[in-house]
């Protein structure tokens, strides 16, 4: 019997809705760790999850088991709830209804995971767009920028 052999590290980026500052300080880390057992569970192995006030990266394997739009939908749905549960001023939280996910050479996996660790130091000068934009652009990904922050 044949073998089905793949290796496919994936960046994915998605912000909060209307990028609302509501990943507070003190969920931070906790919504990091659900991230990423989420990919774990669903046999992604997460590398590195990260993010600021209104944004998340996620860097993991793709498993060979899961489509990509499968994967971001069960973590979408399962971490918005799970925030509900944190604080009643989360009521409204929501992920946006897009998303970006790139490709990861395996020789670049530090840079992903060290660029995704230092969100924080990213965002002093930048905003999520300007910084969302540049991977649209390193990738050279068509977009439309009125649909693009949906």
């Amino acid at each position: 019997m044949g073998q089905s052999l793949v290796k496919n590290y994936i960046h994915i980026i998605f912000s909060t809705k209307n990028r609302q500052p509501l990943i507070k300080p003190l969920y931070e880390q906790e919504l990091h760790a659900y991230l990423g057992g989420i990919c774990n569970e669903l046999s992604c192995p997460v590398l590195a999850v990260g993010g600021y006030i209104d944004h998340v990266h996620i860097l993991c394997m793709l498993s060979k088991n899961i489509a990509l739009v499968e994967l971001i939908k069960k973590i979408k749905i399962n971490s918005s709830k799970w925030m509900k549960t944190k604080d009643g001023s989360l009521a409204n939280f929501y992920w946006q209804d897009g998303y970006g996910a790139f490709s990861v050479n395996p020789s670049e996996t530090k840079v992903a995971i060290n660029y995704i660790q230092t969100q924080h130091e990213h965002h002093r000068n930048k905003t999520f767009q300007e910084k969302y934009r540049a991977f649209l652009n390193k990738y050279k990904v068509d977009y439309d920028e009125r649909y693009v922050w949906d």
